[in-house]
């Protein structure tokens, strides 16, 4: 897809206030669960930093930092920024695009991004940077829409796409336009066999997917390696 970074983050300011709930009900409460299983994957501890990337209003960011963990919520939508900060006061908000992470290498135990990937530009640039603001055995999870791989689920998951999805956005969002770039985006967006190389191509290991809801998402995690020698080949590839 031809994503302008400006518009769709435009498009994001529109919808802030109601999103999480629009997107409870557009999944069919399922949201709530990945939710869940985001988190677990990212098993964040009391001495950890955490950054959350395309946090949205900072619900994921919330559940995150129960952990005690020092979570750091990042968006490249001002509205959305502006909803998390109002809903959730004590964690830090920080407005800036994922394709260029402002901060320094290794500053994080773990980098985690639910349902943004797919709207960054170049989503192996994002992928890149999210490599280089890992400490050294650090720790990624990507929760995205993927593609299911029973050809029935398959089946069912796009007539909903193209009928129903449409219609529930129309009765509960406050931009029905929004979430056909949405269906748009899902549609174009690459399985998790092509996700899981693009993390292996910036450097990523211990690379590995679990479906969720039958493959309509994908929970995606890797590791930055420790070992000095990984390390250059990944920065010499780069």
């Amino acid at each position: 897809m031809d994503k302008q970074p400006d518009s769709v983050s435009g498009m994001f300011d529109e919808v802030a206030k109601g999103y999480d709930r629009t997107n409870a009900v557009m999944s069919l409460g399922n949201s709530g669960l990945w939710r869940i299983a985001t988190v677990r994957a990212v098993e964040p501890r009391p001495d950890e930093r955490v950054l959350d990337i395309a946090a949205g209003t900072g619900t994921s960011s919330a559940a995150l930092a129960r952990s005690g963990a020092e979570v750091v919520a990042l968006d490249f939508s001002a509205g959305m920024i502006a909803e998390g900060r109002r809903r959730h006061p004590g964690i830090e908000f920080v407005q800036a695009d994922a394709e260029r992470l402002p901060f320094d290498d290794g500053s994080f135990d773990a980098v985690t991004i639910s349902f943004g990937l797919r709207n960054v530009e170049h989503p192996q640039v994002a992928l890149a940077e999210m490599f280089r603001v890992l400490a050294p055995g650090g720790r990624v999870v990507i929760c995205e829409f993927s593609t299911p791989e029973r050809p029935l689920i398959r089946t069912g998951y796009g007539a909903y796409m193209r009928f129903v999805m449409p219609l529930v956005a129309r009765a509960v969002s406050s931009d029905p336009e929004a979430y056909d770039y949405l269906a748009d985006s899902i549609r174009e967006w690459p399985d998790q066999q092509t996700l899981s190389q693009w993390m292996r191509g910036v450097g990523f290991t211990r690379v590995a997917y679990r479906n969720l809801t039958g493959g309509v998402v994908a929970l995606h995690r890797g590791r930055k390696p420790e070992d000095a020698a990984i390390l250059a080949r990944a920065a010499s590839s780069g």
